[in-house]
């Protein structure tokens, strides 16, 4: 690994680099200071909202340090995105190469021959890449000075985007020797950086937030008691709003039925989501980029590695899931800088959906003691891929399985990615604390969306509400919510004794952390419990919080 470099020289180097080779007269704050840590020699987790240059963080600091960077990204339109990108900087365009499942056997080994040889500073691969041992032994051979994860929310359990694949590049990154880590994501809660961090295996990481208030973008939601009425004044929204834009819906179907109102009322418009064939979706997206279309109608497969500077509208037709995945969704409005609308329309039968959505995937004890079982009477490491043949798991079920269970110490997985019973292991006891740990997985994820009904139905600064959501405080009126314009707005609780992000302890419910307060209410994102809405007069006559410092000791 090479050297770290002290703070100034860092500084100076990213500065050098950032004007000399991409032309920025000035690093963001967030950018510079991410780099910074790198360039120090520490783990990085940077938490950057769309459009703010996280690409410009892993470059910089790629380049100035000894030895070539791996890129983990997951999405393969992402990866060639960033490739032609770093080659229009380089006049031979090697300085960048992809290794995918797209790739003949020649190519992939034409592109692994030349990150060994030193010819390549960048090599984007899909997480998937790194469980073939003989690519993981080439890429280590090659002496990586930096490994970087994109998208690393997918890693998440917690997160809105989890991808299986992601959890296995802590022990990727181990098998390389350890290089440098970095990890990027556009939104992160305080929960997904933790997990983050873990799954990684980051050592004494800097975690860096930055920049999750967009100023430019307008917060309304508004509330129907019909289904119908609530479709049609989408439709009438999307007809007056500026365009292009997006709506996004709960489902597939309904994103079609949308996307063909909007058409038969003489807008441009298509529906996007993962039902459909891979050409059509690569055509929707290549029109949407192009303004060929005023709106496109999705599901949530639309978004990611999207970069469009010009939309003016983000619209969501039904209740996302958690606030996680609604911030990233209406990032996608306003990059350009220039004023944008997001608009969320809801019913409170929208939550029964969410919940069905989010009830499903569990397993019972006495499935996952099946699974264990298939393992010790193999007596060796089993690939996934034969254990879900012969649990008829699907892939989701059977990671969370198998995450849940190497949690409570019952498995371990192998180098090569095999799983294996730890000798000793009660298989009963065993499965009970890994379904117990479902439960509990599951029981905050309901109280996510319970934070997205309240963000929904508050009346306080919703700005304020959905940055306390990420750890910053923000003092209102934003003047850029529909409560602060109209006039509804309820003010806070001046006399609160809890601040946003502030750490606190309940007789009952554990250690926490302070994510909003409003009139009459503290929400805490607990440890173990999720998100609990307490009522202020009843935690001051009872006492059950205590804010703690550093330490963990109450103040």
């Amino acid at each position: 690994m090479t050297d770290s470099l002290t703070p100034l020289q860092a500084r100076r180097a990213a500065r050098r680099l950032a004007r000399q080779v991409f032309g920025y007269r000035n690093l963001r704050a967030g950018q510079e200071d991410a780099i910074k840590s790198v360039l120090e020699g520490h783990d990085t987790l940077a938490v950057m909202p769309t459009g703010s240059g996280k690409s410009a963080i892993y470059q910089i600091a790629a380049l100035s340090l000894d030895g070539p960077t791996i890129v983990v990204s997951p999405l393969i339109a992402l990866q060639r995105d960033q490739v032609d990108s770093l080659q229009e900087l380089q006049e031979d365009g090697s300085s960048a190469a992809l290794l995918n499942s797209t790739l003949s056997a020649s190519e992939r080994a034409q592109a692994l021959r030349a990150f060994q040889a030193g010819e390549l500073e960048f090599l984007f691969l899909a997480p998937e890449q790194l469980t073939n041992d003989e690519t993981v032994a080439c890429l280590r051979a090659s002496n990586p000075s930096l490994f970087v994860v994109d998208e690393a929310h997918c890693v998440s359990e917690w997160g809105f985007d989890f991808r299986p694949d992601y959890l296995r590049l802590g022990a990727a990154i181990e098998a390389l020797g350890h290089p440098r880590v970095l990890a990027l994501t556009a939104t992160a809660a305080p929960p997904v950086r933790a997990e983050i961090v873990e799954r990684l295996g980051m050592i004494e990481p800097r975690v860096i937030v930055s920049g999750f208030d967009r100023p430019n973008l307008t917060l309304c939601v508004t509330e129907f008691e019909q289904d119908a009425l609530r479709r049609d004044a989408v439709l009438k929204f999307v007809q007056g709003a500026e365009k292009p834009g997006l709506v996004y819906a709960a489902t597939r179907k309904k994103a079609e039925e949308l996307a063909e109102a909007l058409s038969s009322r003489g807008l441009r418009s298509a529906a996007y989501h993962a039902g459909m064939k891979a050409a059509d979706r690569d055509a929707v997206q290549r029109g949407f980029m192009a303004d060929a279309f005023d709106v496109i109608v999705a599901t949530t497969a639309f978004g990611m590695g999207i970069d469009k500077p010009n939309v003016r509208f983000v619209a969501h037709a039904d209740l996302p899931g958690s606030l996680d995945a609604y911030y990233q969704e209406i990032g996608r409005a306003g990059r350009d800088g220039e004023l944008a609308t997001v608009h969320l329309f809801f019913t409170h039968a929208d939550t029964k959906l969410r919940k069905f959505f989010a009830s499903g995937g569990l397993l019972a004890a006495d499935d996952l003691q099946h699974l264990l079982s298939i393992l010790e009477d193999e007596g060796r490491p089993v690939a996934p891929s034969r254990l879900s043949e012969e649990t008829s798991f699907s892939q989701t079920k059977l990671t969370s399985a198998l995450t849940r269970l190497e949690e409570v110490g019952a498995i371990r997985f192998t180098e090569d990615g095999a799983v294996e019973v730890l000798e000793g292991v009660e298989s009963t006891e065993a499965a009970q604390a890994a379904s117990t740990a479902q439960h509990a997985r599951k029981e905050y994820e309901r109280s996510r969306l319970e934070m997205m009904r309240a963000y929904a139905g508050t009346r306080g600064c919703r700005r304020a509400f959905l940055l306390g959501y990420f750890g910053e405080a923000f003092e209102p009126p934003c003047d850029r919510c529909d409560t602060c314009r109209s006039g509804r707005r309820v003010e806070a609780d001046e006399n609160a004794e809890f601040g946003v992000g502030e750490r606190v302890r309940h007789k009952t419910l554990g250690e926490g952390q302070v994510t909003l307060v409003e009139s009459g209410k503290v929400t805490v994102l607990f440890d173990e419990h999720g998100y609990q809405a307490l009522a202020l007069k009843f935690v001051r006559d009872n006492e059950l919080l205590e804010v703690l410092d550093a330490s963990n000791e109450a103040v």
